[in-house]
């Protein structure tokens, strides 16, 4: 993959290279040779893609944020994250800002310059789409339908898109998703070759990611419209090409780890050392002897003991856990860091976009609510696949998977509480994606001991972001249009675009069965073990 990474760079800087030379006019003289009028597609997509699993799986939405909203991770060093006083809308404009300017800019560039060709289309739809689950996923209605139309060329030109429901962009997303399984099912002739950092150009991989992703979001919707969450899990699973069937569908990013190219959290390790495993995470592998801990999770310095620490207390508290609890696993770490040495190998590790794992235990769900054309009876092996496949992903042999599957509390358990292993096994193979982790989590409720820590600035987890601070300087209008209209469909909120307002698919709670009355508050829900 290290050859993607070169290639796409040395394709851009032949741009680079053609457009500071080509003298041919003296009106050249007014162009720009470090911003090029026309880069080529492959290097728009190689751009897209680094910028966009970057941001979403990195060291600012995923690191500083949704890990501590869905508390696979603490925060020991100045908690203001974790306690979420950094969170506001100055903090978290920059993933809505940047997440249109940079990656879905580009990829709305290769759909425009290859407009007929699949091969190409299909995975910058697809990339496209997973980016705007995560925008929308985090605010809840932003614009979709008239966004990237800034430019004269645009159909409609405009700086000031209206905000669109999330209904509605959920609806694109499946038509979407369906158009790029049905036009890749017809052999497309091109493919983006090397300058695809995910698949290589493999179509067919395409075909499945679009598919699984189909899955992630119909599931999403199952608390608000059941109807439309089965009809379309079962579009997903029968689809052309089908949906991940093992670990080698994954879609992820194989970073070079040549100092330029790193994985982003063990680029943000290399600097810092303010994370530690969460109570809540550690308590979930620590009470089923999850032989996935040893490779998540460090011993602490004190005493060797895998242990870990609370979310969100103040400085003065949270400062004994620097050394009391568990750091990140060694596999995520670059080597030598700032503080010393924790572990190596962790600037190539994969980052994982979406897993077989993920899919398995939709799969499993599904099953036990008789969705998408599974039955009950499937759910066990869908649930014992996705463990499986989650230990297979982190290292740890299938042998070990089977005798962590053979435990008391771990053998499925049907109904009910079958759900809650599943959404609780989801939750734990998520790690890495604090983006999904948190919306599984506002999904069903599990863990249930996720809640805020006693110094949060909120009595509960929040629910989503604000809005964008620019967005009230150039789109205020529009902007509030959205809160609005936000407020009508979670009837129990006020009109104000706080983090409480609960975007459309998390607006009845009540209906997942996991659901308990103090889900995320942090007087109500239990607290985890010490």
């Amino acid at each position: 993959m290290r050859l993607n990474f070169i290639t796409a760079a040395a394709g851009f800087a032949l741009v680079l290279s053609a457009a500071a030379c080509n003298t041919d006019k003296l009106t050249n003289l007014n162009k720009d040779p470090n911003n090029p009028a026309d880069v080529p597609t492959t290097t728009l997509f190689t751009n897209a893609t680094a910028n966009a699993t970057g941001r979403w799986l990195g060291s600012g939405y995923d690191l500083r944020m949704t890990s501590f909203y869905a508390q696979h991770l603490a925060e020991v060093q100045y908690p203001d994250e974790d306690a979420y006083r950094r969170t506001r809308a100055a903090q978290t404009a920059t993933f809505f800002n940047n997440g249109y300017a940079s990656e879905l800019a580009d990829f709305q560039k290769v759909l425009e310059k290859n407009p007929d060709d699949a091969g190409i289309t299909g995975p910058a739809r697809v990339m496209r789409t997973w980016v705007f689950g995560y925008l929308t996923d985090s605010y809840g209605d932003i614009p979709y339908f008239d966004a990237l139309q800034g430019s004269p060329t645009a159909p409609v030109e405009t700086l000031t898109p209206v905000y669109d429901a999330q209904k509605d962009i959920y609806a694109d997303f499946f038509a979407t998703l369906d158009k790029v399984s049905k036009d890749l099912a017809a052999s497309p002739t091109g493919d983006l070759g090397l300058s695809d950092l995910i698949y290589g150009g493999n179509v067919s991989k395409w075909q499945r990611f679009a598919n699984s992703l189909r899955a992630r979001f119909a599931l999403r919707l199952i608390n608000v419209d059941p109807v439309t969450a089965s009809a379309q899990l079962t579009a997903a699973f029968n689809a052309p090409g089908g949906v991940f069937t093992s670990n080698a569908d994954n879609a992820e990013l194989k970073w070079p780890g040549d100092g330029i190219y790193n994985n982003p959290w063990a680029a943000d390790f290399a600097t810092r050392d303010d994370h530690r495993i969460s109570r809540v995470m550690m308590q979930i592998l620590r009470d089923n002897s999850d032989p996935r801990m040893p490779v998540l999770a460090q011993p602490a310095v004190t005493d060797g003991a895998y242990r870990g620490a609370p979310n969100a207390l103040t400085a003065s508290a949270e400062a004994p856990y620097i050394t009391a609890a568990s750091r990140i696993g060694e596999v995520l770490y670059p080597g030598a860091t700032a503080a010393g040495y924790f572990g190596g190998g962790g600037n190539a590790w994969p980052s994982y976009l979406m897993t077989y794992a993920e899919v398995a235990f939709i799969q499993a769900e599904a099953a036990q609510r008789g969705l998408g054309g599974l039955t009950p009876g499937q759910a066990a092996a869908f649930y014992a696949a996705g463990i499986t496949a989650s230990m297979n992903q982190w290292g740890v042999g299938s042998a070990a998977a089977t005798a962590f599957l053979a435990q008391p509390t771990v053998v499925y358990a049907g109904g009910t509480p079958g759900l809650t292993q599943i959404a609780q096994q989801k939750w734990l193979a998520l790690f890495t994606d604090g983006g999904q982790a948190w919306a599984e989590w506002r999904r069903t409720c599990v863990p249930a001991t996720v809640k805020p820590g006693s110094n949060a600035l909120r009595a509960n987890v929040p629910r989503r972001f604000q809005y964008s601070t620019t967005e009230t300087s150039v789109n205020n209008t529009n902007k509030l249009a959205a809160v609005a209209a936000m407020a009508v469909v979670d009837p129990g909120a006020t009109v104000t675009d706080e983090y409480e307002l609960r975007m459309y698919w998390d607006t009845n709670p009540a209906a997942a069965p996991t659901y308990f009355v103090g889900c995320g508050n942090r007087t109500l829900a239990p607290s985890p073990a010490p």
